[in-house]
């Protein structure tokens, strides 16, 4: 079992500095506040977490950070907050990419301008300095490993997520199909809602009812774990139907604690928003962020069951109010 959130968010605060193998930014104060955007894909509280991460780093490393979480969770209303970021004047950004395929021209004009780096779903074709947030081929892997231990007899099971064109999206889909290949399990499709909360939880219902003996569902993004939840619930397959899941909103982990969500993959949104702040902050001022060699910054995850829901809840609500 990993480590709770807890534990990674005090390693976090007492370890920020500290590299792979590489000289560090000192951390010490400037006189002058460093000013910074962070844009996220969603409204969630997910980002809320990470808000209060960059709140906390703001005040460890004199920045301001100019917060956006588009409502629409498209990727023209994310160029609208970039954009507005800009001209408001920052040294550079953080953004999560909707749709990083086709926002590459758009990721590049910010990083032509300002330090620019991908938290949470990466554009690695972009010119980007680092990528910050979960390893998600890795995260996929621990929701097929948590997939294999609610059937071990095997079973079919459909994965649902908002779209595909997403960079997490795409590999925690990899991650679950790689860790349940040579099982007895059959992963019958990926399903898309397009982050529509109705939609996700119509998916869900039409699963359930086209395929009668389907026997888990797999939500790749925070909302889908509650869209199924109520969706088994309202046909009273709970415990008949598993469900793993993916993030902490609330109503995952209250079906985690009812029986019927098994288990979710819960990122560490907090260190994405504390870890984006500080790298952007050390590069405005001309230090070393002390990246890992692969420009890649993993802020891991932990895998949320019955057995460390109420812990885990506990933790997460503290970190909510700072936010």
């Amino acid at each position: 079992m990993k480590q709770l959130l807890a534990v990674i968010v005090a390693a976090v605060l007492a370890t920020s500095l500290s590299s792979c193998g590489r000289k560090q930014s000192t951390g010490k104060r400037s006189e002058e506040p460093v000013r910074v955007g962070f844009v996220s894909n969603s409204v969630a509280d997910f980002w809320l977490i990470a808000q209060a991460g960059t709140k906390q780093a703001c005040k460890d490393f004199n920045a301001e950070c100019d917060y956006r979480m588009p409502s629409q969770a498209t990727a023209t209303e994310q160029k609208t907050l970039i954009q507005d970021i800009l001209i408001r004047g920052v040294s550079g950004i953080a953004v999560s990419p909707i749709d990083p395929r086709n926002q590459t021209d758009l990721l590049n004009e910010v990083a032509s301008k300002v330090n620019l780096v991908c938290e949470d779903s990466d554009a690695p074709e972009s010119n980007r300095i680092c990528y910050i947030g979960t390893n998600n081929i890795e995260a996929g892997r621990e929701a097929g490993k948590a997939l294999l231990k609610a059937l071990p007899q095997g079973g079919k099971v459909m994965i649902f997520v908002g779209t595909l064109d997403a960079q997490n999206a795409q590999e925690r889909d990899q991650g679950v199909r790689e860790a349940v290949k040579g099982s007895n399990i059959k992963v019958l499709g990926t399903l898309l809602d397009s982050t529509d909360r109705v939609k996700a939880k119509a998916n869900c219902e039409d699963t359930l009812i086209k395929y009668p003996d389907i026997a888990a569902l797999v939500g790749l993004w925070a909302y889908n774990g509650p869209a199924a939840a109520g969706a088994v619930r309202a046909a009273g397959k709970v415990g008949k139907v598993k469900i793993i899941a993916f993030d902490e909103e609330t109503a995952t982990l209250q079906a985690i604690k009812d029986g019927v969500v098994q288990a979710t993959v819960a990122q560490n949104p907090y260190k994405i928003g504390y870890e984006s702040v500080r790298v952007l902050a050390a590069l405005a001022r001309g230090q070393d962020p002390g990246l890992p060699e692969n420009k890649y910054l993993d802020t891991g995850v932990t895998v949320v069951t019955k057995e460390n829901v109420d812990e885990f809840w506990r933790n997460l609500e503290e970190l909510k109010k700072k936010s």
